[in-house]
């Protein structure tokens, strides 16, 4: 069975586990947590895959570094590496994030900018991108371009949008060769 397959059962299976205990919340924001942890961590990866450190190091690890953390959350995580699963726990937290957020009708966007965007301006994005999408709200992640020169550039999911200057550049030169040739 596939990674993702199993990553989105497990993931179901805490998102199932937080509605009847009415601690989705907490779990969203632990995991939030832990995804960050495990995209700066490289090294972390490293350990828990590594085959000829024992699982009992793996979990010790894994709960010195999560302590504090709700008991489902890090049993979940100690399950993983039981089963040999510790590769998939970033696709796991990446899919319970997603349910979760399809539950409240959210959306992730990454707004590309050639500047912080202001509060007034990520509303109007929001605004506007989540009637398009026919979403609640829109979680917007900023993320500062340089190379945009102006506009923004947004990533939902797999669709993107893009208004920068840059990328109306891009499209009038295609244009502008497609007419030549």
């Amino acid at each position: 069975m596939s990674n993702e397959v199993v990553a989105k059962r497990y993931a179901m299976a805490l998102f199932q586990l937080g509605q009847e205990k009415s601690k989705l919340e907490t779990f969203e924001e632990e995991l939030r947590t832990i995804r960050e942890v495990f995209r700066k961590n490289k090294q972390l990866n490293s350990f828990l895959k590594h085959p000829r450190i024992k699982k009992d190091k793996k979990k010790q690890l894994l709960s010195e570094v999560f302590q504090g953390y709700s008991e489902e959350v890090t049993n979940t995580l100690e399950m993983s590496i039981d089963r040999h699963r510790e590769d998939m726990i970033p696709a796991m937290v990446d899919a319970f994030i997603e349910r979760t957020n399809e539950a409240r009708g959210i959306a992730e966007a990454e707004v590309y900018s050639v500047r912080a965007l202001g509060p007034d301006e990520e509303k109007m994005v929001q605004d506007v991108f989540s009637k398009k999408l026919n979403k609640q709200s829109l979680r917007i992640h900023n993320v500062i371009d340089p190379s945009l020169l102006g506009g923004i550039k947004l990533r939902i999911g797999n669709r993107i949008y893009d208004g920068s200057v840059s990328g109306k550049l891009e499209r009038i030169e295609r244009k502008l060769v497609s007419a030549n040739k």
